[in-house]
């Protein structure tokens, strides 16, 4: 199982809860990471945790073989999702994400290995049994569908990984005509490829076994033999068929007659990264929201002053008990004798 990092510390304890609950079995299961370009604790947290779940008193919790790799690859690139996500920063930042993946293969593939898992650290929800759930399909490279939750104001949830893919008769014609080094990158309108995608296959209530032939593969999860790599299928740190990394990955492979496939309707959730212009609208609805707090206290405050100013002005307006007591003793024969007087007059 194979995890490049990259200042992931604050991701590293979903991702070891993550590890406990696979019930693949622990020890026919090799962890290797790959650490780079990092300036947080990575590192630090990432020794300490798998100290502690290789200690673990549940002889069942411990894994096979551990291995992690400090190397650094030059990635500029931040680890903000405008960063991350802009289209200018693609091309050269997944060349050097393919320099780690192949790098951290190479150092800790075994012949021993029959599987490959790829699995990145910040994945928020998958089955426990995702490993086992995979191979059952005996497919050369497998990968789920990967979408994320988002706050209901956002719609609640959305396709993540739109690098798994088949490929369309408008992308081969773009392709040609880009340079040899170009990059098509998907999900961005610059490269308009009409592909189906994985991700806008997905049915809450489909399948989970279905599968679709795919040319292009996201990495958030994949799950491939051990066979692929050895015959040299690799994460293209250059453009292949105006791919690279994971998706150049998945073409090499077709390329080489492996079989690629997806799993449209099952699903993993990445962990939501608000975005710049997400975070700005959350400040404004904070903002609205206070606002409208302050606006009810003082519509609160203006109603209980009304009420005690009424009920000053009704007491006021009231006649004095004794005087009106006094004048109602003297008003009352006058009143009865009129009333005496009619009654006189009907007779």
């Amino acid at each position: 199982m194979l995890t490049p990092l990259r200042d992931a510390s604050s991701h590293l304890p979903m991702f070891f809860s993550h590890l406990r609950n696979l019930t693949y079995p622990h020890n026919l299961i090799d962890l290797a990471f790959l650490v780079s370009d990092s300036r947080d604790d990575t590192l630090q947290m990432l020794s300490s945790m798998l100290t502690e779940i290789q200690n673990d008193p549940d002889p069942k919790m411990s894994y096979g073989e551990i291995s992690v790799i400090q190397k650094d690859f030059g990635q500029k690139v931040q680890q903000d999702v405008e960063s991350r996500h802009g289209f200018e920063a693609q091309a050269s930042r997944r060349k050097l994400m393919a320099q780690a993946r192949n790098w951290l293969l190479s150092a800790t593939l075994r012949p021993t290995h029959s599987w490959v898992y790829w699995r990145d650290a910040d994945v928020e929800t998958a089955p426990f049994t995702i490993i086992e759930d995979l191979m059952r399909h005996n497919k050369d490279v497998t990968v789920p569908n990967v979408w994320r939750p988002l706050p209901d104001w956002l719609g609640g949830e959305q396709p993540y990984d739109l690098n798994s893919w088949q490929e369309s008769e408008t992308a081969l014609a773009l392709a040609d005509t880009l340079d040899e080094d170009a990059v098509i990158v998907e999900g961005y309108a610059e490269y308009a490829t009409w592909r189906p995608h994985l991700a806008y296959l997905r049915d809450p209530y489909g399948d989970p076994d279905m599968e679709m032939e795919l040319d292009g593969i996201g990495g958030v999860s994949i799950l491939a033999k051990a066979r692929v790599f050895r015959a040299g299928v690799h994460f293209p740190a250059f453009s292949f068929e105006k791919h690279a990394e994971t998706e150049g990955f998945g073409k090499m492979a077709k390329r080489m007659k492996f079989s690629v496939v997806g799993l449209p309707h099952y699903t993993i959730w990445h962990l939501y990264e608000p975005s710049v212009d997400d975070l700005r609208h959350m400040e404004e609805m904070e903002q609205e929201r206070l606002e409208q707090e302050q606006k009810e206290r003082e519509r609160e405050l203006a109603e209980k002053k009304q009420g005690s100013k009424s009920k000053s002005q009704n007491g006021a307006g009231k006649p004095d008990a004794g005087k009106g007591s006094s004048e109602g003793s003297a008003a009352s024969p006058a009143k009865d004798a009129e009333k005496g007087s009619s009654k006189q007059a009907k007779l």
